[in-house]
């Protein structure tokens, strides 16, 4: 679908909702991406950290003297001599107690903490060393059971004395003996890691008096203003690069203890210092995401009115409260899903443990919400007998009850929920595959089908600002500036788009540039799914002003009054409205102009959008082996006007396979004394083509009313929908054997083993 935009005085067909094919993967692919291991860096030293294989304890010592004396070594420095006062908590509200250090001070508290750092003429010779610097650590009690780190019998935090980083409690909880039916299930939200190809990698150089960074990071300005205010510096005292990016997913969203050690030693050493972590090291020492642990209760009638629905969670916010012990107010945001219950609540609590930091990972938040309230519906909808689609359909609101207030005070722009599940179910033709599923049940064939419905809605956009400028070039073509920064995201290519459909100009007429602090005047961080419906408008805006400057030059060059000239976008020429055959080009513009024309945007959105959709999985499981196939992905996704149908069904694909991995095969585990168990990934079982079907994928389009373009976030809507339909489709293949709810990941071993305890 093509929408059109634009302006009083504009006139053309709109390119936007066409499938543009990537501009930038021609350079990525040929391995000329701007990366920052890429980045030539003379006589660059190298920073190699050496971390804590204790999950919990106190520093007694730490020995550095033998690796000093390496060869090529040039500094070692632990938390006494590195000179950085301890990071205050993320989030103000956050006990100050659990500030972190820098480099562990005096108690590590998860394995793969940073304890030193050895800096070195090359990253061997670092490594080297690292293997001479000796920890004294005397063990502590790790912690690890929620349940656990909430009673606080042992304490990561001795002057806080509890482990409780925050917390909310319901003052009028739902009494629920008056209701027809109540199901209450115990649910497990995983603890999964974010793998992006590129892990954690920064690189820092004094530059003509100024500290220059490349970093791979969410946002450069973001990490800018986060590592002066560290450092003690003001941001114009930094110069922060990001360019091509390997994948980010909310764990690049703000620097890392480590990066901003190397900064800082850039800085101590008057040296180029670089850091690139071990794939172990992002697995053990960075930071994980989702790890809740879920109490569902759901109440309602026999003919399926759901009227009540509680939430009951603990937030497992790893050694350190990063965002993730903020995530249950996203959950809480988020609880009733796309229904409309009359009673909705939830009480939480974050604690510390002895583990890797939980940060925002793709979603943040309301994946844990989808996935708590879709087990929940599928319960209600088994334990009353009826299909779960119309469990589903009965309790949607209808399209004019938007803008609508969900059961937690959250106000959703616009919806057509029933919309989507009819596409979705006839896509599937659900009927066809209840039917053979009841075939194989009946049968007592020894490869069960189950089928998955999710209905969901997420929160995307947030509110907020993005710069954008489009700058007139002389020779008639234009540069497009943008605060935001792609994470493999496709802004160049989408930016491009928008900027020729306003101009009239062929795309290859646009050059998109961004992640330069000293090039671009602000910028905020690619995350929550905004950057369309916020920086794609502040670009289309910006395209505006400059088609505004432009007719006033226009209109000199034609002796017309400015309001007399439209923008002919088919030709990309200027003329006086009814005379199109005298008419001045953008060369011509730009030729003639005395000044530079720019047109200049900070467009800002008032409040966040709520994409939707309905995803269907199909899964077979083998009885005798537990093992579970995901044989059809069908995912109907709305996020408003899509501007690049490509570009975003590429990102509900990496969506998909992502939440088909958590469901089935992700997991990041600690054994009972704190020690990481799949600290590689011969372990940590990342997915790949192997486990994932072809996907079925379609779009519906309900636009929003918050931003011009009608749209909304799209990059976190495939780890959503998918996580909760493939896990409601192993199960339901496994409902012949009593068996009600298993907790992801599904693998083999625990389907398998619950067959075994299960009587048919």
């Amino acid at each position: 679908m093509s929408q059109q935009l634009g302006q009083p005085g504009v006139t053309s067909t709109s390119i936007l909702g066409n499938p543009v094919l990537r501009r930038e993967d021609d350079t990525l692919v040929r391995g000329l991406g701007e990366y920052v291991g890429s980045v030539p860096l003379e006589g660059a030293l190298h920073a190699h950290f050496v971390r804590s294989t204790a999950a919990h304890g106190t520093i007694e010592s730490i020995e550095v003297d033998d690796a000093r004396s390496m060869p090529g070594v040039v500094a070692v420095y632990t938390a006494a001599d590195l000179g950085l006062d301890d990071r205050p908590v993320t989030m103000g509200f956050y006990p100050s107690e659990m500030g972190r250090s820098f480099l562990a001070r005096d108690r590590v508290r998860f394995v793969g903490e940073p304890v030193a750092v050895v800096v070195a003429e090359s990253p061997y010779l670092a490594a080297d060393a690292a293997e001479m610097v000796w920890a004294d650590i005397e063990p502590l009690p790790p912690v690890l059971g929620l349940a656990d780190a909430l009673a606080g019998d042992t304490v990561l935090f001795p002057d806080l004395g509890h482990n409780v980083a925050f917390r909310n409690a319901v003052e009028d909880p739902i009494d629920f003996s008056g209701y027809e039916v109540v199901v209450t299930e115990e649910v497990a939200n995983s603890r999964v890691a974010a793998v992006s190809i590129e892990p954690r990698v920064v690189a820092a150089s004094i530059v003509d008096g100024r500290l220059t960074c490349w970093a791979s990071s969410q946002g450069a300005h973001n990490f800018r203003q986060a590592v002066a205010e560290i450092l003690g510096l003001e941001p114009e005292d930094m110069r922060v690069y990001v360019k091509d990016i390997g994948g980010g997913f909310g764990a690049k969203g703000i620097p890392s203890e480590e990066e901003v050690i190397v900064v800082h030693l850039a800085r101590l050493l008057e040296r180029p210092v670089r850091w690139t972590e071990t794939r172990t090291e992002n697995l053990t020492g960075y930071v994980h995401g989702r790890a809740q642990d879920q109490k569902v209760t759901i109440a309602g009638t026999r003919d399926g009115d759901i009227q009540a629905y509680r939430l009951e969670l603990l937030q497992d916010s790893g050694a350190y409260p990063k965002y993730g012990a903020f995530l249950p107010e996203f959950t809480r945001q988020m609880a009733s899903g796309v229904y409309d219950i009359g009673r909705v609540e939830l009480e939480f609590a974050s604690v510390v443990t002895t583990t890797a930091p939980i940060c925002a990972y793709r979603g943040a938040g309301r994946p844990e919400a989808t996935a708590a309230i879709e087990r929940a519906v599928d319960l209600f909808a088994a334990e009353i007998g009826m299909d779960p689609a119309e469990v589903r359909r009965r309790n949607l609101p209808a399209p004019d009850a938007f803008p609508f207030t969900n059961g937690t005070g959250t106000v959703y722009d616009s919806g057509e929920y029933e919309r989507s599940l009819d596409v979705a179910l006839e896509a599937a033709d659900y009927a066809g595959l209840r039917a053979e599923q009841q075939r194989r049940r009946d049968a007592g064939d020894v490869r069960q089908l189950g089928i998955g419905v999710c209905t969901y809605v997420e929160i995307t956009g947030f509110g907020g600002s993005e710069y954008g400028e489009v700058r007139l070039q002389p020779d008639g073509t234009v540069l497009a500036v943008t605060g935001s920064t792609p994470i493999g995201t496709g802004h160049l290519t989408t930016w491009a788009m928008i900027v020729a459909d306003r101009l009239g100009l062929p795309l290859e007429a646009v050059t998109v540039f961004h992640g330069d602090t000293d090039r671009v005047p602000s910028g905020q961080i690619t995350g929550g799914s905004r950057s369309v419906q916020i920086a794609g408008s502040s670009m289309g805006d910006a395209a505006d002003k400059l088609i505004d400057l432009a007719r006033e030059a226009a209109a000199d060059l034609l002796e017309a009054a400015p309001d007399d000239i439209v923008l002919d976008r088919e030709r990309g020429a200027f003329h006086v409205a009814g005379s199109p055959t005298a008419a001045r080009s953008w060369a011509e513009i730009a030729g003639d102009a005395g000044e530079p024309l720019v047109g200049i945007s900070d467009f800002a959105q008032a409040g966040a959008t709520f994409p939707f959709g309905t995803h269907i999985a199909v899964a077979e499981v083998d009885t005798e082996t537990g093992q579970a196939t995901v044989d059809r992905i069908i995912a109907v996704d709305d996020a408003g006007v899509i501007v690049n149908p490509l570009l975003a069904a590429g990102q509900i694909h990496g969506g998909l396979a992502q939440g088909i991995a958590q469901a089935l095969l992700e997991e990041f585990r600690y054994d009972e004394d704190g020690n990481p168990q799949t600290s590689n990934l011969a372990d940590y079982t990342a997915i790949s083509m192997m486990e994932v079907p072809m996907y079925e994928r379609s779009f519906t389009e309900t636009s929003t009313p918050r931003n011009p373009l009608g749209a909304k976030g799209i990059g976190e809507a495939g780890s959503i929908g998918s996580t909760a339909a493939v896990q409601s489709a192993v199960i339901d293949a496994l409902a012949p054997f009593g068996i009600r709810h298993l907790d992801m990941p599904l693998t083999p071993e625990r389907i398998w083993s619950a067959l075994q305890s299960s009587v048919a």
